[in-house]
């Protein structure tokens, strides 16, 4: 039995393993390429110069591989590039790069997408995030693994958003949420470690203890932002024989260094 329905349209050209499965009425484009194990639900278009991995979930009525909602886009052959075991939920809207960043909008693996979330042009998508219901991210955001978005959360284009950092529900975001941090409000603003995600996520309590630690240099001790980041680089230095620590303190450190919208404070 066809595992494509008869009413779906797919592109002779399309590329699909012989185990997808096409819903009715759905339509997949020419440069499309799906991996083994996927599924696509009904009323679904897949378009644009699309590629995506193996055992992945798309539900109904979704948007993937449209031009980007960009005034200079002039057709050029961009991207999409979707990694493995995403779910990606209703009307859920993701569109390929432009010439103006790499061409490439890209999501990695296990990451769990809901319904009516926009993914815009050129965002990069690590593993294992997730988007609330609604959440709308705009072009050339970088969200890092394990990071949480809340349901009907914006994010300014060419912001990024730390490992593990979380946006709060109903929130706006104009600059980078560094890793770990929790971040909600009108304009969003930095509330704390993600210290239950954290856990659940394995780190140990001497970890997650420096890293608040580190979190109360950057937001609460009346430092200059350059002086935080001279003093978080050091607790990185003098946390070096607990490797995991060291590397967790480091990373907070290189994210922050290499802000160029600057951080929530």
């Amino acid at each position: 039995m066809s595992r494509i329905h008869s009413t779906a349209i797919i592109d002779s050209k399309a590329e699909l393993a012989s185990d997808v499965e096409i819903g009715p009425y759905s339509v997949i484009g020419p440069h499309v390429r799906i991996g083994a194990g996927s599924k696509v639900g009904s009323h679904t278009v897949i378009e644009g110069h699309t590629t995506l991995g193996a055992d992945n979930t798309i539900a109904h009525f979704a948007a993937i591989g449209g031009s980007p909602q960009d005034m200079k886009y002039r057709g050029e052959p961009t991207r999409l590039i979707i990694g493995d075991r995403n779910t990606i939920r209703e009307f859920t809207t993701i569109h390929t790069g432009t010439a103006q960043d790499d061409g490439i909008t890209q999501l990695g693996n296990d990451n769990w997408i809901m319904a009516y979330v926009h993914i815009a042009h050129d965002c990069k998508i690590g593993n294992h995030t997730i988007f609330s219901s609604n959440a709308q991210i705009a072009g050339h955001v970088h969200v890092d693994d394990w990071a949480i978005m809340g349901g009907m959360s914006g994010v300014h284009q060419f912001v990024r958003i730390g490992q593990h950092a979380m946006l709060g529900g109903a929130s706006a975001l104009v600059q980078d949420i560094p890793p770990f941090v929790i971040a909600a409000g009108d304009k969003a603003s930095p509330h704390g470690i993600n210290v239950e995600g954290l856990k659940r996520r394995g780190f140990s309590a001497e970890t997650i203890s420096a890293l608040r630690q580190a979190y109360k240099v950057l937001y609460k001790d009346g430092l200059s932002f350059e002086e935080a980041k001279v003093a978080i680089h050091k607790m990185a230095l003098d946390a070096s024989a607990d490797a995991a620590t060291a590397q967790k303190l480091t990373e907070f450190h290189d994210f922050i260094a290499a802000s160029t919208r600057g951080i929530i404070r």
